[in-house]
């Protein structure tokens, strides 16, 4: 069996530990390990980059962008697979989402960069990018976004803030964030479905480890042609019907037979479910995923599965 070599630059943060947890076991995988004392020597790093077939970068932003400027210009076979920010709105990166339509897929699976989507924007996107592409929304509709994630979203710090048994009881109630509408997700969520403007967007952690909501809700009358929420219920349907990782829940107009969805539904899984929902004037298009899952690692290993040329569903909870 031809095995690949994979490098994981910043093994230690949350996504790198969910990487790492999903091919240990793999037997067609080998996992370069680098020397806990050398983690932050460029030399090493750059040794370990260029001889991995596949180098996940699960670093901040800044050294993100050292670790693909470690790559050597004569390297060919090293495909860099960026976790942060850095990289997602540029021409040069493949963006990590290939349901979206052929061309993504295409190119995570000729590019040598890709860019591994943010879990917010997964979830927005997977909405938003065939209603603008598909013409049934405007490329300067004005997008709403409310979004509940787990405290696995938050990092290291945010994390052991959650789990502080001397916590404040404030961690106790859904907490909103970025109402200064600067979230690191918005120009992704911009670039990527082509809209004319960033999104308004609320997003709230709360105090359940991993899982997400991503709510965007549409004016009947301010869409390019007039649709009830089972057209669009159809319309979504039929736009994902043949992929195992962005399904679409049954159609309900109260969207679940309860009218409830729970943010942690689709924790450990590495799949998103779409929900639409509402009235002829007014219609609630949710996504539901993993922050940890199809929102960060279990889309990383996806795409590496599709860059090497073997099956995307390999090593994945669907």
């Amino acid at each position: 069996m031809n095995k690949f070599k994979v490098f994981i630059d910043g093994e230690a943060g949350t996504t790198g530990l969910r990487i790492n947890e999903r091919l240990k076991d793999r037997d067609d995988i080998i996992l370069l390990s680098i020397n806990p004392y050398l983690r932050k020597d460029p030399e090493e790093r750059k040794k370990l980059i260029n001889e991995a077939d596949i180098a996940f970068l699960c670093l901040p932003d800044d050294a993100a962008r050292e670790s693909v400027a470690l790559l050597d210009p004569n390297n060919k076979h090293t495909k860099i697979i960026d976790t942060s920010t850095a990289h997602r709105t540029l021409e040069s990166f493949a963006y990590g989402f290939p349901e979206l339509d052929d061309s993504f897929k295409n190119k995570i699976k000729t590019n040598q960069l890709i860019a591994n989507p943010g879990c917010y924007a997964s979830g927005f996107i997977s909405i938003a990018y065939p209603l603008v592409h598909k013409n049934i929304t405007p490329s300067d509709y004005p997008f709403a976004i409310t979004a509940i994630s787990g405290y696995s979203g938050a990092g290291k710090k945010g994390i052991a803030q959650y789990e502080d048994n001397n916590r404040s009881v404030e961690f106790d109630a859904p907490r909103l964030y970025g109402m200064g509408q600067t979230h690191k997700h918005l120009k992704e969520m911009k670039a990527i479905v082509g809209l004319d403007q960033e999104p308004l967007f609320s997003p709230y952690v709360c105090d359940f480890y991993s899982g997400m909501i991503v709510t965007v809700p549409l004016f009947v009358n301010k869409l390019n042609k007039k649709m009830t929420a089972k057209e669009v219920h159809e319309f979504f349907n039929n736009y994902y019907k043949d992929s195992v990782f962005v399904r679409v829940a049954p159609f309900n107009e109260k969207g679940t037979e309860d009218g409830f969805l729970a943010a942690n539904r689709l924790s450990d899984k590495d799949y998103l479910e779409i929900y639409v929902a509402g009235n002829d004037d007014r219609i609630s298009i949710t996504a539901c995923l993993d922050n940890l899952g199809k929102g960060a690692s279990g889309a990383a290993i996806e795409c590496m599965n599709i860059a090497l040329g073997l099956d995307p569903k390999l090593g994945l909870n669907l």
